[in-house]
């Protein structure tokens, strides 16, 4: 269980000493994740390890197991024959191999409980390294959606800015300033309009004026005279 508590505190050490440098905290989070299942394969290699020598000592016992009943059979087929200095042979090469088979059981019962709880661990850590990429999923979008409020709210507080609205007002007035230069002209192209018929209306009226004076004189026609 050692393997687990060694990574759990590598984990803890790698993670407060990116908190410290205030990281990016997506970039943080990818790079927790990253570790997590880094350090997963390492202790599933060193599982994996443990599980082939609880494998190995099952062998070990199923073997002397079986030698120590092969052993008991000869035995009996030896003293069936009537051989009994041979079947007190067999006896003894079936206790060594019981004793062995008793050793071998007793440690690949050990083994076994050992390797049940490492696989145990393994599969608790494989749902913490799920959970967490959960997390990182949901707390990735919290922090970029953080980030796209704080964006709009600073293009915003900008925006508001008397600096801002200063440039505005100033190309308003260049505006105002415009219309008012082009209402101006137009205002002086209807006055020389009317400045001229005035000029022409007096010349008209003059003209009138002479053909009355020369009406009184008798000379009604004297105008139509190129006629």
């Amino acid at each position: 269980m050692g393997i687990f508590k060694r990574l759990g505190d590598i984990l803890k050490s790698n993670i407060n000493a990116m908190l410290d440098k205030a990281e990016d905290p997506e970039k943080m989070l990818n790079q927790m994740v990253y570790e997590m299942e880094e350090h997963y394969a390492k202790a599933k290699e060193q599982v994996t390890v443990a599980v082939a020598d609880e494998k190995k000592l099952n062998n070990q016992y199923e073997k002397a197991k079986k030698e120590a009943f092969s052993w008991a059979d000869k035995a009996q087929a030896a003293l069936n024959a009537g051989k009994e200095d041979l079947a007190k042979e067999a006896l003894v090469r079936k206790s060594n191999h019981a004793e062995n088979a008793r050793g071998y059981k007793a440690m690949w019962e050990k083994q076994k409980q050992a390797t049940d709880a490492l696989k145990q661990s393994l599969r608790q850590l494989q749902r913490k390294i799920d959970e967490c990429k959960s997390r990182k999923q949901l707390l990735v979008a919290r922090h970029r959606r953080a980030e796209a409020q704080k964006n709009i709210h600073e293009t915003i507080a900008g925006i508001g800015d008397s600096g801002a609205f200063s440039t505005f007002d100033r190309l308003e007035d260049k505006v105002d300033q415009a219309e008012a230069e082009g209402e101006a002209a137009m205002d002086m192209a209807e006055f020389e309009s009317d400045t001229l018929e005035d000029e022409f209306a007096q010349l008209e009226s003059s003209d009138v004026g002479t053909q009355l004076e020369q009406l009184k004189n008798g000379d009604a026609n004297s105008d139509l005279a190129d006629l």
